[in-house]
Formats: structure tokens, C-alpha cells, sequence
């Protein structure tokens, strides 16, 4: 009797830019012959995840690291209330084609936030475009996605690593992709953090910020090391944290079989124009690991 080899499943978290690492991980995986055959993720995850899971991961590749800073403030449409995120899901369109979800390839699964109840909510079918879209709209970020009457946001306020989602879509072995297990702390205290736009526009709008807000002081002169934290250093820091806690709880719960974590503790929110580094830490991360990886998921180097 032929015994099936067990449903791979790879599940990819959530981290901003840091998310560009997930196209070195499973091109890594694919040249070492671990190919997965089911896919889940959450924000920056569900967008590479979809790439992947329509075979356009290489189109994907080829479009971010050629983006500089400037091509992502074009992106970035402001209105009030938040980025729509329009030019960014059109750009993305031009290299994945929007598909039903479940006549990709691969199966694939997304995760959004109902911002009113708090729950989470799985895309299994459905448009992709849509699906990514909801899972990327990260508060104060993108504006919200209005879904079959819910307001949706994030997936990664509620599961930032989807690995039960990964198993629902019938994944027997799943490999984790963290992006957030060393980034507490890492980028609070620096005084000109690259977050949300570049460092000097980013100081003079936080000290005016913090001014409208009441605190003058950290206006006149926001280098002072006695000064609270700037607003977007503040936000990002508790992304950072919550991402973290949660990540760690969820995976208490349901432990994956193998948890890939990249070293991107130095790439901060914003760093989409890095993807090129991004990726090579992903890569590598697969080498450093590829012994255990083989042991656990038992798939041995193939042979010449």
C-alpha cells in the first residue's frame, strides 16, 4: 500500500516590510526541493502568499526590488482618514492577476480583522485582490475594507502567524515564517526612525503632532533624550508588541512543526525600498535551518 506523504503547509506572518524576507524563504525552500503545498497568511503575508499561490511570486520579486522610496510615497494616496491604498493594490494587480481564490493553483487562505467584533476572519474563496486588501489594512496605515457589511482591517491584530488556518486548508506539517520574534523594543528610542516617511519630515511632523497634542516641549526640541517617544515611534513600538504577544500565545496553542524567523529587528515599518536585503535574510534564514527542516518534515536532499 502507497502511504501519502503528508500536506505541506507554510504559513507566513504578518511585518510590514519586513514581509519582502517571505520571497527569499520559499525560493529557498523550492531550490532545496521543499515545495509547499498549501499556503496561509496574514497583511504583508496574504500579499506575498497570494503571489505565490498564482505562480506570479517571480513577477513579484521583480517589482519590488526595483521600488525606491519616492515610488512608495507615490503609493501611498493619501485622504482623510488614512491611505486609501488604491495605487498599491493596482500596482500589485498589474503582477497578480485578481482570481478566485479557490481556483488558484495552490490552496490559499487570508486573514482580516472584523473591527467590530474583534473576530477573525478567514478568506478561503472569493476575489484575491479583495482578500489581500482587507488583510493589509493595517490601522492608521490603510483605511478599513468594507466586506459583506463588516469593516474589516489587519489580520495581524488577531493572528499575525495563521497556522490553524494553514491546517483548516488541510496542511498536515506546517513551517511558520515569524518576522516578529526580535523586534520588541529595537526600534524605541531613536530619535529619527524611518517609519512612516523619511527621517527628517518624519521628526518635524511628530514634534508637531506631539505639539497640537498638548506637549510644546517635545515641539521645541525633539531631540531631547527626556522627551517622550514620537507619535510614530510610539505606534510602531506597539505594533511591534502586540504582533510579538500575540505570535507567541497563538503558537502556544497551536504549535507549528517548524517556526522559520528571520533577523529583520533592523528594518523598520517602512523599509519597502530594502526588499532586496529582505530577501537575501530570507534565504538564508532557510539554509541555516535546512538540516532540521529535512529531519522534521522528513524530506531528504533529493539526490542527483
Amino acid at each position: 500500500m502507497h502511504l501519502r506523504q503528508p500536506r505541506l503547509g507554510i504559513t507566513l506572518g504578518s511585518g510590514s516590510a519586513r514581509g519582502w524576507a517571505h520571497i527569499g524563504v520559499l525560493h529557498a525552500l523550492e531550490q532545496a526541493g521543499i515545495v509547499p503545498d498549501v499556503v496561509s497568511g496574514t497583511s504583508i503575508g496574504a500579499l506575498v502568499g497570494a503571489a505565490y499561490a498564482s505562480n506570479r511570486l517571480d513577477s513579484l520579486e521583480e517589482w519590488v526590488t526595483q521600488i525606491d522610496w519616492w515610488e512608495i510615497i507615490r503609493y501611498m494616496d493619501l485622504r482623510l482618514g488614512g491611505v486609501e491604498g488604491e495605487r498599491l493594490m493596482q500596482a500589485f494587480s498589474e503582477r497578480v492577476t485578481d482570481a478566485r481564490i479557490e481556483t488558484l493553483p495552490k490552496p490559499f487562505g487570508a486573514v482580516a480583522t472584523d473591527l467590530q467584533t474583534g473576530r477573525e476572519v478567514w478568506f478561503q474563496e472569493g476575489s484575491l485582490l479583495e482578500a489581500v486588501r482587507a488583510s493589509i489594512a493595517l490601522p492608521g496605515l490603510f483605511s478599513p475594507v468594507r466586506h459583506q457589511d463588516r469593516w474589516l482591517v489587519d489580520g495581524g491584530l488577531v493572528d499575525p502567524l495563521p497556522v490553524s488556518l494553514c491546517r483548516a486548508l488541510g496542511a498536515d506539517r506546517v513551517i511558520a515564517v515569524n518576522l516578529n520574534g526580535d523586534i520588541v523594543g529595537k526600534h524605541f528610542g531613536a530619535r529619527t526612525p524611518r517609519l512612516m516617511m523619511p527621517s527628517p519630515l518624519l521628526a518635524r511632523l511628530s514634534a508637531g503632532l506631539q505639539a497640537v497634542l498638548g506637549n510644546s516641549r517635545a515641539a521645541e526640541n525633539p531631540e531631547a533624550p527626556d522627551d517622550p517617544p514620537g507619535l510614530f515611534e510610539v505606534m510602531a513600538s506597539s505594533i511591534n508588541i502586540m504582533q510579538d504577544r500575540i505570535t507567541r500565545a497563538r503558537m502556544a496553542g497551536d504549535p507549528p512543526d517548524v517556526v522559520l524567523a528571520p533577523r529583520l529587528a533592523h528594518l523598520g515599518l517602512m523599509d519597502f525600498d530594502r526588499a532586496s536585503e529582505a530577501i537575501q535574510i530570507g534565504a538564508e534564514c532557510v539554509r541555516l535551518h535546512l538540516p532540521l527542516l529535512r529531519e522534521v518534515l522528513n524530506r531528504p536532499e533529493p539526490t542527483a
